[in-house]
């Protein structure tokens, strides 16, 4: 017989754990005092959300993983406040969301500092015009299909960093056309 597979964080439990902080919170505010932390548990709920989301399979393999899960934990403590048990009663899902945007900008973040190391990289190349200065005088430390891989990352970051542009002026031209027409 197949078993059933335990969840890594009690969604029921974790509910509950807010709902009394949101009370407590309530109860603060009415004797003025200063919000209450939030509760153990709810943290351990919020770390075992992000390390288990850094396993998955498109998020496993990345150098800056555990940053990544600092910045989800992070972000889930800085908006826990704003959990809504009234409007949802899966708070799981309410921070795996904020984990996953998380992920998403520190990746982002990522790339954009690599992109800045190639791009610096490739125009102190092109401007040196030496060779055995990317070699150590046995092997040369920069094959070629490196530099072709280094290329085409700066190539891709480009375009998608110009097709960003061009759906904002897109956005904005449509925005002022709209305004004008209103006015008319």
């Amino acid at each position: 017989m197949k078993k059933k597979p335990v969840n890594y964080v009690n969604n029921k439990m974790f509910y509950e754990c807010i709902v009394d902080w949101k009370e407590a919170c309530s109860e603060a505010e009415k004797q003025g005092l200063e919000r209450p932390q939030i509760p153990n548990y709810a943290g351990e709920c919020i770390y075992k959300i992000a390390n288990k989301f850094s396993q998955k399979y498109n998020y496993r393999d990345y150098s800056f993983r555990e940053e990544m899960i600092s910045d989800a934990i992070e972000n889930c403590i800085m908006y826990f406040h704003d959990f809504n048990p009234e409007k949802s009663k899966n708070p799981f899902a309410y921070f795996t969301q904020i984990t996953y945007y998380a992920f998403l900008r520190r990746i982002s973040k990522e790339e954009k500092n690599r992109y800045i190391i190639y791009k610096y990289f490739d125009t102190s190349m092109v401007t040196t015009n030496d060779s055995s200065a990317f070699s150590d005088g046995k092997n040369n430390l920069l094959s070629e299909p490196v530099y072709d891989n280094i290329s085409n990352f700066i190539q891709r970051f480009e375009d998608k960093e110009q097709a960003k542009k061009d759906k904002k002026a897109e956005k904005q031209k449509k925005g002022l056309e709209k305004h004008m027409k209103d006015k008319e």
